[in-house]
Parts: C-alpha cells; sequence; structure tokens
C-alpha cells in the first residue's frame, strides 16, 4: 500500500475527473481572458448599462456569464453563446497542452481507469481542443458548463455528480484533479476524492486548507503515480 498522499488519492479511484482550463488546457493562452470578458461587457452594454457596469470590473469571462444570467435569463443565455464561440475560438490557438498532461491521461488508460472532463468552460471548446491534439479518443465523456444554468457549475457538485452519472459509478470513486479552489469545493461537497495542481506557488496553502487529499506541482507526477501502481 502506498503511503504518500497522490498514490493514496489515485489508488482508490475508478475514475479520473480531469479539470481543464490548467491540468489539460491553458485555454486563454493565446486569446487573452480579459481580452474576452471586455468583448463580452462590450455586448451587455447595448442591452443592459447596469450590467455592462459591473461586468467592467471583471477580467473573468466565467464572472461575466453570471452578470448576465442574474440581470436577465435571455440576456444570459445570449452572452453564454458568444462566451462559447469565444472559448472555441481561443482553445485554437491556445498551444500545446498542459506538459504533463498527455502521459497522465495514457497512463490512467493504462491503468484502465475511466476519464471524463469535468469543466466550466463549454463542452465545445473541451471537445475542440481535444480533437485537434488527437485526445479525443482517452476522454469518455465531457461534462462543461451547463447550459443557461451557471450556478450549477462548480464550486456547485453537480458536474462531478453528474459526471459519475455517466460514467457508471459512484462518485465516491472518483477522483477531480483541479487548479482552482472551485475544483476543491465541488469534489468535497460531492464526496470525490480531489487532487490539486498546484501550478501556481501560492494554490497549494490553499487546497490544502481545504482539505485536498493530495497536491502536485506538475501533471507529471500524476502520470508517475500510475505507472508505478504498474509495477509495483
Amino acid at each position: 500500500m502506498p503511503t504518500d498522499p497522490l498514490s493514496q488519492a489515485l489508488i482508490g479511484a475508478r475514475v479520473l475527473l480531469f479539470d481543464f482550463d490548467g491540468p489539460l488546457c491553458d485555454v486563454f493562452a493565446g486569446l487573452p481572458a480579459p481580452q474576452v470578458a471586455s468583448e463580452l461587457a462590450g455586448l451587455l452594454s447595448a442591452e443592459d448599462g447596469a450590467a455592462a457596469a459591473k461586468a467592467m470590473g471583471t477580467t473573468d469571462p466565467i464572472e461575466v456569464l453570471s452578470i448576465a444570467h442574474e440581470a436577465d435569463a435571455a440576456l444570459g443565455q445570449r452572452i453564454e453563446q458568444a462566451l462559447t464561440a469565444a472559448e472555441v475560438r481561443a482553445v485554437e490557438v491556445a498551444g500545446a497542452p498542459t506538459p504533463g498532461s498527455v502521459a497522465a491521461l495514457l497512463a490512467a488508460r493504462k491503468s484502465n481507469r475511466g476519464i471524463a472532463v469535468v469543466s466550466n468552460n463549454s463542452a465545445q471548446c473541451v471537445k475542440a481542443f481535444l480533437d485537434r491534439h488527437g485526445l479525443g479518443g482517452y476522454v469518455a465523456e465531457i461534462v462543461g458548463r451547463p447550459s443557461e444554468q451557471p450556478h450549477l457549475m462548480k464550486p456547485n457538485p453537480y458536474p462531478l455528480i453528474h459526471a459519475a452519472e455517466l460514467m457508471h459509478v459512484d462518485v465516491s470513486v472518483c477522483a477531480l484533479i483541479g487548479d482552482s479552489v472551485t475544483d476543491i469545493q465541488a469534489a468535497r461537497a460531492a464526496g470525490a476524492s480531489v487532487i490539486g495542481y498546484a501550478n501556481k506557488p501560492t494554490k497549494a496553502e490553499t487546497f490544502a486548507s481545504l482539505g485536498a487529499n493530495a497536491i502536485t506541482h506538475e501533471m507529471q507526477a500524476i502520470a508517475d503515480a500510475l505507472s508505478a501502481e504498474q509495477i509495483s
């Protein structure tokens, strides 16, 4: 029985749930998130000045979407369509997968674990990126942003529970690999294990305080831990 936290978190997981932006892809590496947020706020300004003013205060496109939905459901739907289109454009110029992520996907499949992606980005952009890099065959299910229901995005546990249902397992035998506070919160709320991918120095302490089962600074470490199972 392994004693290090990463191997312990992996050994009981029949399904690995990968967050998308961070663990697999830097979505807005080529088309910066602040630019997308500004474009969405510009669309808002033509229809709801108060919402647009609020949106101008953030550089997060997902937060602009939430502001639009709070203002008006139909307006939120239009902003969501614009965001999804921007995300698909963004992953076309996002560059290569996160270092170590392809090895992690390969090792997960070799270990006979199921693989799904659970993201607050659109399923359309996740699929476009995976197909663009020849990785679509590794992922059984993609659970993207719930359409017209931003309140169900992580940290709500719904995306993890839905992914577990699609993979025909209980969520308690899933482990989420995520790089954000909302990932840790969603996994803890769902009852899944969670591995915090601390791709910035300040994240590790935060993830530990939120109860992450394990923390890694490199996706390659996940591949290495899965590969070590095969020879132990």
